[in-house]
């Protein structure tokens, strides 16, 4: 019997809403950043006053056609806004000012990479909107209170064609939008926050078709997980609806994180439904090839760019050089503390080991780590000199460090009695003295058991109370060991 997954080819397309992060909203000067009283970044434009009228933010534009650049997007020359007429309760002029049949990029594509297969996700388009206020439905018992800070603040919405059939793909392609938008520094990328949501529009067909099936659109999912659950939970729904012989509605769903499910909103409408029209108060901007061009030249590097530039300019191999290149706090760290010191490789590690572990612990990103680069840097040094083990440095020296940003590593690695001041002679005894205490583990290295070391290194640090360079303590164990007697 064919299996159900076999059966039914699901079908996924995204609207990805970006925030950009201009000062300002998209049509006035109030402040566009999160955060702050309600009711405190509005003015008569925000509250659609009568006689107001809208100016457009140039640096939105812009941050708009660096996405449709990074995405390979043809830039349309002439654009304009519309009116789409649809009631927002947390939008006081009764209507969205967004883009409709003119986008200002059309067309694109995004890599994404899964089960190590790569393939493109092609996009329909990206267009500038205003994003709506917000609804608070628990500060009153009685009555829904309204905060229209977030009310006309710039967005870029990034739709993609029905083009992914797996919720491990849309997982993928909103990870890899994420990372643009980062790298671009037109938006940051928090979901949590809300400047980054995303709508997932699901269907499924019978495997071998090309009609598409009924869709069905999940709104404002706030996390990359969210995305994946959601669409997992949609896929099983409609398949058993389709399984009972019952017909799909099309309609717009929630997602409940809390138990993983969706529930229904509202039938879904049409774009008809929506009563779009030229704004009159808003005048076609062009977008000429002179400011095409200047744009173009002003780009950041890109994560394929900086991950040859970690390749060749920094010599790291090529799994550092993608792991770091994922992320742009991180490629930004590493370069600040490559100014400090020129070992490449350590940083690498430190970033992907030690670090990585206390920001997923903190579920913190790098912004949030607070040791300057340059101490660092001086950390890695000491480690690489010599002057402490790695060991201690990361389990002992870092954590104190994080306690204590401001203080030099190696003053509170010798506060802490953790620098490796011990002479060879030194060593030489502590690991004598170890051989000597174990005879039985030393007879059965000798018949093979390497993995052994371990255990005679974890003595020397022991009774050296951590003053025995390892690197020195396992040429020195290796050279005993491999010697016919050890020294009474």
């Amino acid at each position: 019997m064919i299996g159900l997954s076999e059966k039914y080819e699901l079908v996924i397309g995204l609207e990805v809403h970006a925030q950009l992060l201009t000062n300002t909203k998209l049509f006035c000067s109030d402040p566009a950043f999160f955060g702050g009283a309600p009711n405190t970044h509005i003015s008569p434009i925000t509250l659609g006053y009568p006689g107001t009228l809208p100016r457009l933010n140039q640096q939105a534009v812009e941050f708009a056609i660096r996405m449709g650049i990074a995405c390979h997007c043809d830039i349309s020359e002439k654009n304009w806004f519309a009116r789409k007429h649809y009631f927002y309760p947390d939008l006081p002029k009764g209507y969205q000012t967004s883009q409709h049949i003119n986008n200002i990029c059309q067309g694109g594509k995004v890599p994404i990479t899964v089960g190590g297969k790569e393939r493109e996700v092609q996009l329909h388009h990206i267009h500038l909107e205003e994003d709506a206020g917000k609804s608070i439905h628990d500060a009153d018992e009685q009555k829904t209170a309204l905060d229209y800070n977030r009310a006309g603040v710039p967005l870029i919405e990034i739709v993609s064609e029905p083009d992914m059939f797996s919720a491990e793909e849309a997982y993928a392609y909103v990870t890899e939008i994420r990372k643009l938008v980062r790298y671009l520094g037109i938006c940051d990328g928090n979901m949590e926050e809300g400047s980054l949501r995303c709508d997932a529009n699901v269907s499924i067909r019978l495997r071998g078709e090309t009609k598409l099936g009924t869709k069905v659109e999940v709104k404002n999912l706030n996390s990359i997980r969210h995305v994946k659950k959601a669409i997992e939970f949609e896929a099983a729904r409609m398949i058993q609806l389709a399984e009972k012989g019952e017909p799909i509605i099309q309609q717009t769903r929630s997602f409940d994180a809390d138990n993983g499910t969706t529930f229904p909103l509202r039938d879904k409408e049409e774009a008809n439904d929506y009563r779009y029209f030229p704004d009159p108060d808003l005048p076609p901007f062009l977008v000429t090839k002179e400011k095409l061009f200047a744009i173009r030249e002003a780009m950041p590097a890109l994560p394929d760019a900086v991950r040859q530039r970690f390749e060749t300019g920094y010599q790291l191999p090529l799994y550092d050089a993608r792991m770091l290149s994922e992320d742009i706090g991180l490629v930004q760290y590493f370069e600040a503390t490559a100014t400090h010191t020129k070992q490449y490789k350590a940083i690498s590690n430190w970033l992907m080991g030690p670090v990585r572990n206390w920001l997923n612990e903190a579920d913190q990103e790098i912004t949030a780590f607070p040791l300057p680069a340059a101490a660092f840097a001086s950390l890695i040094e000491l480690v690489e000199a010599g002057k402490i083990s790695f060991s201690a440095a990361s389990s002992r020296l870092l954590p104190a460090l994080l306690k204590e940003p401001g203080t030099a590593p190696a003053e509170l690695a010798a506060r802490l009695n953790l620098l490796q001041d011990a002479g060879a002679d030194d060593i030489e005894n502590w690991v004598q003295e170890v051989l000597r205490n174990m005879p039985d583990k030393v007879a059965e290295y000798r018949k093979g058991k390497k993995g052994l070391i371990g255990l005679f290194m974890g003595e020397v640090k022991k009774i050296s109370k951590g003053k025995a360079d390892p690197k020195i303590a396992t040429q020195l164990l290796e050279q005993k060991l491999n010697e016919k007697t050890i020294v009474k």
